[in-house]
Order: structure tokens, then C-alpha cells, then sequence
């Protein structure tokens, strides 16, 4: 059984996986960010839910920086508000991009990841089944409810060798992308294999997930290996150091740099 059927079996609410068939599945972590969150957090108070069903949910302000008006001032006020009500935690400008700070930060291999933004499955580079889906999908998932979607196809990409001078990870995945066309991943997964994979950093195979979401693919993912438990540790470790320090108030961790 390959590792998206593994997590998929293991998160499964609803359904049976077989490709083309209706499946629900139980959402470890959500993400969202402030041009999607904002539609996202009102319909997640609309369900009533006092808190957050999830392991983690965390609200990123990352996108609307421009402050020409109120208008994103006020979304940025409203989303803080909704986390400090709803344990969620909140990443506030200048941490980073959400995708990319929620690996860092968030990403555990083996779990679910629901996210309002098109990049989520950044995700995958660490082993993770990150998907990107509406704001309305990810708060019914912060309320406790499984995510439906079509059982996808498993598409095996076997990495071999190493990349030559001159040859990056996005390379890999342009080439990914020349094969198949940007609609070549719909209703797939792109799961990434072969000896290859033990030469590519997690950045790198980040980029390719990342990248995945261009193929049109459910999401793409890397295996879990020394190389991820490496990055993970040593993220861990700048965990209590600057940038990052965490304050708590009331029911929710407060993320500032």
C-alpha cells in the first residue's frame, strides 16, 4: 500500500477507497489566510462551534499587507477576534507565507491538512496529506466534520540519481508539468518515490508540492525519511528561539515576531 493510501485508510470517515468513489476524511490541521479567511472564520461561527475540533488550526495574515484603507485592517481585527474566541492560533504579519511557515512550524508527517489557499500542499514535501480546498470546506472542518472529496488515483513519480549542476527541484516538477499539462494531476495525487527522493532537501522537495498544485493534482507528497526527521528537529529547536515567541491569551497562542 503506498504512503496516500496509508493516510487516507488511516483518516477515513466515510466511503470505501476505491478510485472515483465518494470518501470523507477526518482534517488533523487546518490553515487559512487573510484573502480567504475572512468568508472562512464567518462561516465557521454561523456553525456555532465554540472551538476548534482540530489538532491545530491556525490563522496566518500573510497575503492583504497593504493598508491603502481600513478594509484590511478590519479583516486583520475581525480574525484575531475569531482566534482569541475559538482556539485557534494566529501567525501575524511578517512570520511568512502560511504554506510554507505551517511546515515549519505546524507540519507533522502522517497527517491531514486542510487549507484556504491554493498552495497547500506545500504540505506534502514533509509527508503530509495537505489539500487545498474552499473556505467553507475548511470550516466545517474546524468544527469537526470530515472532508469529501473523490478518492483520487495515486500516481508513482520515481526519482533516480541526483540532480546534475546547474539542475534545481523546480526543474523537476516543470518537467512534471511538460508531461502532463497543467490538468495532467486532476483527480490525482502525485506521490513521489525511488531512490532519488534520499538527494533532495526538504526544501526542495517542498518546491515540488508546492509547484504540484499547477498540475490541477489533489495534492502531491514526498515520503517521510532521516532527511525529514533532520529538518524537523532542527526546526524544533528554533521553536523557542526568536523570530517566534508565543504569549498566551485566554484560550489561544498568539504568534509574533
Amino acid at each position: 500500500m503506498n504512503l496516500t493510501r496509508k493516510i487516507i485508510k488511516a483518516h477515513l470517515a466515510s466511503g470505501k477507497m476505491i478510485a472515483g468513489e465518494e470518501i470523507s476524511i477526518r482534517i488533523d490541521q487546518t490553515l487559512t489566510q487573510d484573502s480567504t479567511g475572512t468568508m472562512a472564520y464567518l462561516q465557521f461561527e454561523a456553525t456555532g462551534v465554540d472551538r476548534v475540533k482540530t489538532e491545530r488550526s491556525v490563522a496566518y495574515i500573510d497575503h492583504n499587507m497593504l493598508q491603502a484603507s481600513q478594509l484590511n485592517a478590519d479583516d486583520h481585527a475581525y480574525i484575531q477576534s475569531v482566534a482569541l474566541s475559538h482556539g485557534i492560533y494566529v501567525s501575524k504579519p511578517g512570520n511568512g507565507i502560511c504554506h510554507q511557515v505551517h511546515l515549519e512550524r505546524f507540519g507533522k508527517p502522517g497527517k491531514t491538512l486542510l487549507g484556504s489557499d491554493s498552495h497547500t500542499p506545500t504540505g506534502g514535501g514533509i509527508g503530509m496529506l495537505a489539500i487545498g480546498a474552499g473556505g467553507l470546506d475548511v470550516a466545517l472542518a474546524m468544527g469537526g466534520a470530515p472532508f469529501y472529496l473523490i478518492m483520487p488515483k495515486v500516481v508513482n513519480i520515481e526519482l533516480k540519481g541526483r540532480l546534475r549542476s546547474g539542475v534545481s527541484a523546480k526543474d523537476i516538477i516543470l518537467e512534471v508539468l511538460r508531461r502532463l499539462t497543467t490538468s495532467g494531476g486532476v483527480g490525482k495525487v502525485m506521490e513521489y518515490t525511488g531512490e532519488g527522493v534520499k538527494y533532495l532537501s526538504v526544501p526542495e522537495r517542498a518546491t515540488i508540492t508546492n509547484m504540484g498544485a499547477e498540475l490541477g493534482a489533489t495534492t502531491s507528497i514526498f515520503p517521510a525519511d532521516e532527511t525529514t526527521r533532520l529538518f524537523l528537529k532542527a526546526q524544533a529547536e528554533r521553536r523557542i528561539t526568536p523570530p517566534w515567541r508565543r504569549t498566551r491569551t485566554r484560550s489561544t497562542t498568539s504568534i509574533s515576531s
